[in-house]
């Protein structure tokens, strides 16, 4: 049996360093003086205590080096972990959430799905408010860091192909992701700290602008009212679009950038390919809109490029109940939350840069058969593509869709209409956030599911979180084979 220790270690340091964090809606509840306080006092001495606790007792077994197994494993349990004590403040504060609600919640948040099942959200201390909105924060920085330093080693989806981009790798897990996270925290703060103030210039209180851009910057949704953006003005829909975008693209870029190196961001394939499909959507829609409402003026315009933004990078605002728009746009946003931002974004789902080498494999396909003596080979940013890479992207996309069948008629089986089964594995395994259908849509929540549900879907935002394979393979024997 290989050693379990390093994994324990990490966990229990990353468990604690959450308990700590606590600390923070502790005192914003405290300042406000609503007596909502101890509940975060409570929950961060139990979270450091366990967490102190494994990572003392496995502290003699850490390294500088993980095996491929010790890696899988910690990917796995840090997002397993982290949601189950996050969970805590749910279930001990004003929202008294059933153990199944608050986790649910809490992975929605670490993962940057943003569905909730609390509604009256408005109503809540903003203690609990802001422990939403730290929760993906985190979750944000993770997912990149994850992308970067995790997923490229364990040839992933066809991450390898970014294995050695603007950070050298000596196969040594922990020191290169401290590395990454450093450099990365610089833009991720920058960032977050721009979206505040912008948000503030258009008229949010200093709240609700931290909490917000917190979320934005995570692509992961959670708003502070039932209404998500529709309780606010133009002004902020469009900050909040421009900063959903600049979130999506790939983070080593603006650290190249920041190094004086601007060239390899403006000739990315992934930020090229990601900019066309969101300007041909957000015109096919506006299109489709202004021939169709009462109104096709700013507005309308406006809501289109929030919305389609919103899905297709993830995030899972809405400003408008796009249910309403009609059959052809509300097919599309089920399609466009499938697409995805940038590799080594917050972004969520499939990612541009895969449909780009499947697009290329399916014309070399062609080429083939359209000339059998030629050579030809699939092509991304101007390189061949690796023959492991291309194997490694198309079972990635058998797996994602494979799984979303699965989990659609999973939850199907427990009483869930079609349209609520379909939408929901694929908005969980995607972790886009809002569904379809009038009960998991833009202008509802996932309160009303039943409990299995909710277990089914806080395992499909973990699945499509960690890019499917990663949890597929503990399901393997040879996987468990020193």
């Amino acid at each position: 049996m290989f050693d379990l220790r390093p994994v324990g270690y990490v966990i229990g340091l990353l468990v604690t360093v959450l308990g700590v964090a606590m600390l923070l809606p502790m005192a914003i509840d405290y300042i406000n003086g609503n007596g909502h306080w101890p509940v975060f006092l409570e929950s961060a001495l139990i979270t450091c205590a366990c967490g102190g606790l494994v990572s003392l007792a496995c502290a003699n077994g850490l390294g500088d080096k993980f095996s491929l197994q010790q890696t899988f494993l910690l990917t796995t349990g840090v997002w397993l972990a982290l949601p189950i004590f996050g969970a805590i403040p749910f279930i001990l504060g004003e929202t008294s959430a059933a153990p199944v609600d608050a986790f649910f919640e809490a992975m929605s948040g670490l993962t940057t799905t943003g569905s909730t099942v609390f509604s009256g959200l408005e109503l809540l201390p903003q203690g609990l408010l802001f422990w939403r909105a730290l929760l993906q924060w985190f979750g944000g920085i993770g997912v990149i860091v994850v992308a970067m330093v995790f997923l490229p080693e364990l040839r992933i989806g066809g991450m390898q192909l970014f294995r050695s981009e603007g950070f050298d790798t000596d196969g040594k897990i922990l020191p290169r992701a401290t590395q990454i996270a450093t450099s990365i925290s610089v833009v991720y703060l920058g960032l977050t700290g721009i979206c505040a103030l912008t948000y503030l210039g258009f008229g949010m209180g200093p709240f609700d602008a931290v909490t917000h851009a917190m979320t934005t910057i995570a692509t992961g949704g959670f708003a502070n009212y039932d209404a998500s953006f529709g309780a606010f003005g133009p002004g902020v829909e469009y900050t909040a679009t421009l900063f959903m975008v600049l979130a999506a693209l790939p983070f080593v870029r603006y650290v190249q950038m920041l190094a004086g190196t601007a060239q390899p961001f403006w000739q990315d394939p992934q930020i090229r390919g990601f900019f066309a499909i969101a300007l041909v959507l957000c015109c096919v829609v506006a299109l489709w809109r202004w021939g169709h409402a009462e109104d096709p003026g700013e507005e309308t315009l406006r809501k289109v490029l929030f919305n389609v933004v919103s899905i297709m990078t993830g995030t899972g605002y809405a400003s408008d109940n796009y249910m309403l728009w009609g059959t052809f746009p509300v097919v599309l946003f089920f399609f466009i939350g499938l697409i995805g931002g940038c590799a080594g974004s917050t972004a969520c789902s499939v990612k541009v840069f895969r449909y780009q080498i499947l697009f290329s494999a399916i014309k070399t396909q062609i080429q083939r058969i359209h000339s059998p003596n030629g050579i030809f080979t699939p092509r991304y940013g101007g390189k061949s593509v690796p023959e492991d890479v291309l194997g490694s992207v198309i079972a990635f996309f058998m797996l994602f869709f494979v799984s979303m069948g699965i989990f659609s008629v999973l939850l199907g089986m427990t009483g869930l209409s079609f349209i609520t089964s379909v939408s929901g594995a694929a908005t969980a395994l995607a972790n886009v956030g809002p569904g379809l259908g009038g009960e998991i849509g833009p202008a509802g929540n996932f309160a009303a599911l039943n409990p299995t549900a909710k277990w089914l879907l806080c395992a499909a935002m973990l699945i499509g979180r960690l890019e499917i394979m990663v949890v597929y393979a503990l399901f393997t024997v040879n996987f468990w084979r020193v």
